[in-house]
């Protein structure tokens, strides 16, 4: 009678933690908790399209629109990915044009130096960024200037905002 008792209690403890249900549930054969897809760390617990989201670059939308042409199930976690998957996932992020996603969908169109349209992500991102802004310094042209002094670039009010790493008071 004590042996079917204390069973009957840790199966209950283990359904009232949400958690510890969920673990059960995933922790299969093959599952990864952290992946590494594009020199990013991707959580293998959440599901495969706010997974990718973590990568710089990619957002919900483009996410979700990557998992449509790979095929992959929505519902899956990202730990539980097979490598052709992975593999198809990276494979459309990279050149997304030749898997019938539109130019509007991109994130670098018609770039001032190519005049190509492409996707942008992870350290390919920062770098564009960087270029870009140094490219406007390079110019004189006011954005530049304005990055180049640590102020509002997009025509905000500065007189009370945007006072961070300012001394600020009244100088005599």
């Amino acid at each position: 009678g004590e042996r079917q008792r204390h069973h009957s209690s840790s199966k209950s403890s283990s359904k009232s933690s949400g958690r510890g249900t969920m673990s059960a549930l995933i922790a299969g054969s093959d599952f990864q908790h952290i992946l590494r897809i594009l020199n990013t760390n991707i959580d293998g617990r959440v599901k495969v399209m706010y997974a990718i989201t973590s990568i710089k670059g990619i957002g919900r939308r483009f996410a979700n629109i990557i998992c449509k042409k790979a095929e992959i199930d929505m519902n899956k976690r990202a730990g539980e990915l097979k490598p052709d998957e992975i593999e198809r996932l990276v494979a459309i992020i990279q050149n997304p044009l030749n898997f019938r996603i539109p130019l509007w969908f991109l994130n670098r169109q018609k770039d001032v130096v190519t005049g190509k349209y492409t996707q942008i992500f992870a350290n390919g991102l920062e770098q564009k960024l960087r270029e870009d802004i140094e490219r406007l310094k390079k110019m004189r042209a006011h954005r530049g200037l304005r990055h180049y002094w640590g102020i509002k670039v997009r025509g905000q009010h500065t007189k009370t905002t945007g006072r961070r790493g300012r001394t600020v008071g009244i100088r005599k």
